[in-house]
């Protein structure tokens, strides 16, 4: 460990520094696997900071700023007195940190989170993983730290439980807080497995996430599920009901049977998109290497709208319909069981062309958070099995929330905005049969009609 003596503003903590750093980079128009690299490491520098705050609460037996004497007989004489800058090297780079300086003690205060190896060891990488993945055993933080850092590297258990217990905290007030203010045009659903139990195979984390009706990106919902069942999925969504959700107008998901009835189920009134992307996979699946290409470039220009003047809705989605056709038609011979997977449940494939057209690549797939996801298994990998369903939930909790920060919303022009009302009174509120107006007790027939149009 580096160290040299730099101002730091006492007002403001260096652990929110590091969070306005945070805040500031999810701010930024950048690519999501750039952020979420960045925001990996700031994460690290938060819980190291944290750890070093910890410590000397914990040895003076009081917080910032408050006095020796409101603090009771564990305080300690002595106070805070600025930092000092310090620089841990590890395998992913340098971390610099806040190391806080004490004066007025009457004994010497020192760090048992850094030993004398600390710039030889890949400690960030074992402290993340120990706070994000272990949060419930202290002591295998304990034991993890230890053969990161040496011997003299010894944490105490309240410093471990105080980082630890952080993440989980915040999970469980964000999984119980009300939805009820919470208005989606756009509801993505998808699941991602993790071995969080001795002996058993990996088991889903159910994940909601939306587009709310000004555009903006949300991260809704996260729990585990007891496999990917229509009760699973059921229960998942009915929880979210239950907190005030409101019917979204388009959910989107894979072709999973059971989330699509669970879909069904709860939200009856919404229209439901299939994942494109999903279904191209499953179809590639079917065909032969050598024309997979070929298959590929044909089945996204089914979709290519770019070319028509069509607006979205019934008669386009009548248009890709025949593209379909044609496709189906044109490969039936060589790949029927392909073609078989295209046809089923087509309509699902078609429900996002009814909604404005600068929203259609983003709601036509449920992969808008598979990166994410993707990094979180990654990480999960360094460990191979999570402890538990709890510490696995929490570190997955942790990554989405962070990287849920630098999503981008969608663009709300004026037709669209118009679109997605008229959608929502359509599916939510359509117009009742009215009774026919007589006379003489003869309906008029120009009247019947015009009902029956809007029937």
């Amino acid at each position: 460990m580096e160290g040299r003596t730099t101002p730091v503003s006492s007002r403001v903590s260096p652990t929110d520094r590091i969070h306005a750093k945070i805040d500031a980079l999810f701010a930024e128009d950048r690519e999501l696997p750039e952020i979420l690299e960045e925001v990996a490491r700031l994460g690290a520098q938060v819980l190291l900071q944290s750890a070093l705050e910890a410590e000397v609460t914990e040895f003076l037996g009081r917080d910032r700023y408050q006095r020796a004497a409101s603090a009771g007989k564990q305080a300690r004489p002595g106070s805070r007195n600025g930092y000092r800058q310090v620089t841990v090297k590890t395998t992913t780079g340098p971390v610099e940190l806040a190391r806080p300086k004490l004066r007025g003690t009457t004994e010497q205060f020192a760090s048992r989170l850094f030993g004398k190896h600390v710039t030889k060891t890949n400690a960030l990488e074992f402290l993340v993983i120990a706070s994000f993945v272990r949060g419930l055993s202290t002591r295998d933080v304990e034991a993890a730290l230890a053969d990161a850092l040496g011997d003299q590297a010894a944490i105490s258990k309240s410093t471990v439980s105080t980082i630890c217990a952080q993440i989980a905290k915040e999970y469980q007030v964000w999984a119980q807080r009300p939805l009820d203010d919470l208005a989606l045009d756009y509801l993505f659903l998808d699941a991602s497995f993790f071995r969080m139990h001795p002996g058993s195979p990996a088991e889903p984390v159910l994940a909601a996430w939306g587009i709310t009706t000004e555009g903006k990106p949300v991260f809704v919902a996260l729990a585990p599920g007891t496999g990917e069942s229509t009760d699973a999925w059921a229960d998942f969504l009915t929880d979210l009901n239950d907190r005030g959700l409101a019917s979204p107008l388009l959910v989107i998901s894979d072709g999973a049977k059971g989330l699509i009835a669970a879909i069904e189920q709860v939200y009856p009134a919404a229209l439901r998109q299939r994942c494109t992307i999903h279904r191209l996979r499953i179809i590639l699946a079917k065909t032969s290497r050598g024309m997979q290409g070929e298959i590929r470039d044909a089945y996204w220009k089914i979709f290519d709208t770019e070319d028509l003047e069509t607006k979205p809705g019934p008669k386009l989605v009548e248009i890709i319909d025949k593209r379909i056709d044609e496709f189906a038609a044109k490969y039936r011979t060589l790949y029927p069981a392909a073609m078989k997977i295209l046809l089923t449940d087509r309509e699902g494939l078609t429900a996002y062309l009814r909604f404005p057209a600068e929203h259609h690549h983003r709601i036509r797939h449920s992969n808008f958070i598979e990166r994410t996801f993707g990094e979180t298994r990654r990480r999960a990998k360094v460990i191979g099995r999570f402890p538990g369903e709890t510490s696995c939930i929490n570190l997955v909790w942790a990554v989405l929330d962070r990287a849920s920060r630098g999503w981008r919303g969608l663009t709300m022009t004026a037709d669209g905005l118009r679109l997605l009302q008229d959608l929502r009174r359509t599916l939510f509120d359509p117009p009742r049969q009215l009774r026919p107006h007589t006379v003489a007790g003869t309906a008029s027939s120009d009247h019947a009609e015009a009902v029956g149009a809007i029937a």
